[in-house]
């Protein structure tokens, strides 16, 4: 009878793992993320497209990038951004202005995190949230979880119905059966995440409905100057959707430090 404690665990899993999801769903709905941005509101910026495009670490990004159009910020391949001009025009480049430190100079991965955490981008979600263009940091957070969750449950469940079908002394019950009782926890799993795929989805998302209507016009209106095209596409769909490699590389470079000396030699700026 040990395939019957598997089965039990089976179903405590997915059972627990949707009662979260559905609770999550209900908090997310009592925060009535649907609202309508405020009568009279101005066209989005780059950086409140940026946050509903991909949250905070995006924001940063976006401040970078624009700051290396202007040839004030150099952005080396090597991964390391060096200051130019120590001026920042706004809230957002003088959190990243401070994130790479009196130095001038700092590798760009913890100048995107530090950039991402500052009070700068605290007060502009804080705005996105109050219009009802941006999803509340709690119920997006719990959904998200509690998806992460039901998925894992999903994953799980079959394995303990191969260990349970695996079993020695199993000759109480026939294998079709066995299987039959665990594909009843797999199909509740996959079923929550069918139905959240489908209604619960925009809550884990950054952009509240209003907001994602917003974003979808602001992408059919982009024809600006170039740079102002440029930077738009990574607000939307982040530094990858460019198609500069210098630019491309500095965001994606990961080698560990190993001597400012060597990395500082390649500061090769972004054109």
């Amino acid at each position: 009878m040990f395939w019957v404690l598997l089965l039990l665990l089976a179903w405590a899993v997915a059972g627990t793992a949707c009662t979260r999801l559905c609770l999550a769903a209900v908090h997310a709905a009592a925060t009535d993320v649907n609202g309508a941005p405020a009568e009279g509101r101005h066209d989005l910026t780059l950086y409140e497209a940026a946050f509903l495009s991909g949250g905070p670490r995006r924001v940063a990004d976006l401040t970078l990038v624009s700051m290396a159009r202007q040839r004030r910020l150099l952005l080396a391949h090597t991964g390391w951004a060096t200051v130019v001009d120590p001026r920042g025009q706004d809230e957002m480049e003088r959190s990243v202005l401070g994130a790479i430190g009196p130095e001038g100079q700092s590798r760009i991965a913890p100048v995107r995190d530090a950039a991402a955490a500052a009070d700068a981008v605290g007060s502009l979600a804080d705005r996105l949230v109050g219009a009802g263009l941006a999803v509340p940091d709690g119920p997006r957070r719990d959904i998200t979880a509690a998806i992460r969750q039901v998925r894992f449950a999903a994953a799980l469940v079959p394995v303990l119905g191969v260990v349970a079908l695996l079993t020695p002394g199993r000759s109480d019950m026939p294998g079709h059966l066995v299987a039959l009782w665990f594909a009843l926890p797999l199909i509740l799993s996959l079923s929550c995440l069918a139905i959240a795929r489908v209604e619960i989805s925009p809550y884990a998302q950054w952009a509240s409905p209003a907001g994602q209507s917003l974003l979808n016009s602001l992408a059919r209106r982009s024809r600006g100057s170039d740079d102002r095209t440029f930077l738009t596409a990574v607000a939307v769909r982040g530094v990858r959707a460019v198609g500069e490699p210098e630019l491309r590389a500095a965001f994606a470079h990961r080698d560990p430090e190993r001597g400012t000396d060597r990395h500082r030699d390649g500061t090769s700026g972004l054109a």
